[in-house]
């Protein structure tokens, strides 16, 4: 496995100055954020000479791009907001070839108008599911017609928040170019501890074949309603357990730390490296 960072953990003005920094960290290997290159999120401020740029800056530090963050609700409400969502995935997805990444992120959503990563009680309804269901779907033209994998990551506080919901949209939409991001801290997240094991070996056995890209943040045990994650090696996951899933589950590509701040990065690493 390669051992990642998401770009956007080290906040500075410039593509060159992040990407500098994700070097001198120790990285090669990154998810990425079109906000790294100075962009806003909307389509229209950034074309193919940035996304060219992007992979130009990245290939000249040795950087790998492993994937690049394309989430929005698709699980809002409005059914306006949703096609604006899908309009801003079509032109990252355009995009991609010129970046050389072939991996797009997803999350399900949430039916919360102001925040897709809150909770709400209807998230678990027929037409939050509906809803999701038909984004999800008119996402995969997209992915088929820019040659990219969408690959979706299971969020305690979304639509889609465990394993057996993701298994249920893959078996649903049955498509090649739906994957999975495996998170073993999201796919514990509300859990009692003493389940973390069994849950993290039935997500694996039902995903296995699906998983893209693994995701690295902690969480604590016992810490109130809410998750509290953590920087990896400052929570209770058992890390060595999660590499030996991951591994057993034939997985061997980039496994990416997120949920840190920059000076906690580099600990995190050495925690990882030792293990790996």
């Amino acid at each position: 496995m390669r051992i990642g960072i998401f770009a956007k953990t080290f906040k500075r003005d410039s593509l060159a100055e992040t990407l500098d920094a994700v070097r001198a960290h120790g990285f090669a290997s990154m998810q990425f954020n079109m906000a790294c290159a100075g962009m806003a999120s909307m389509p229209e401020r950034y074309d193919e000479a940035v996304a060219l740029r992007v992979r130009e800056e990245a290939a000249g530090r040795g950087i790998a791009i492993e994937a690049v963050s394309g989430t929005f609700n698709m699980a809002h409400p409005d059914p306006a907001a949703r096609a604006e969502g899908l309009a801003r995935l079509e032109h990252l997805a355009a995009m991609c070839v010129h970046m050389d990444v072939r991996i797009v992120t997803l999350g399900s959503g949430s039916r919360d108008p102001l925040d897709m990563w809150k909770a709400h009680p209807d998230n678990r309804s027929a037409e939050a599911w509906r809803d999701m269901l038909d984004c999800m779907a008119r996402a995969l033209p997209i992915a088929e017609r820019h040659g990219v994998v969408l690959a979706l990551e299971p969020e305690a506080a979304n639509v889609v928040n465990d394993a057996r919901s993701a298994r249920r949209l893959l078996d649903t939409l049955q498509s090649r170019h739906l994957k999975i991001v495996f998170d073993a801290a999201n796919l514990v997240a509300g859990r009692d501890c003493a389940s973390w094991s069994g849950t993290l070996q039935e997500a694996a056995d039902l995903l296995a074949e699906e998983i893209v890209l693994a995701h690295a943040k902690d969480i604590r045990a016992g810490a109130g309603s809410e998750p509290a994650f953590a920087a990896v090696g400052q929570g209770d996951l058992d890390f060595a357990g999660y590499l030996r899933l991951l591994r057993t589950a034939g997985f061997d590509g980039p496994l990416v730390m997120h949920g840190l701040e920059e000076r906690e990065a580099a600990g995190s690493l050495a925690f990882l490296q030792n293990l790996h």
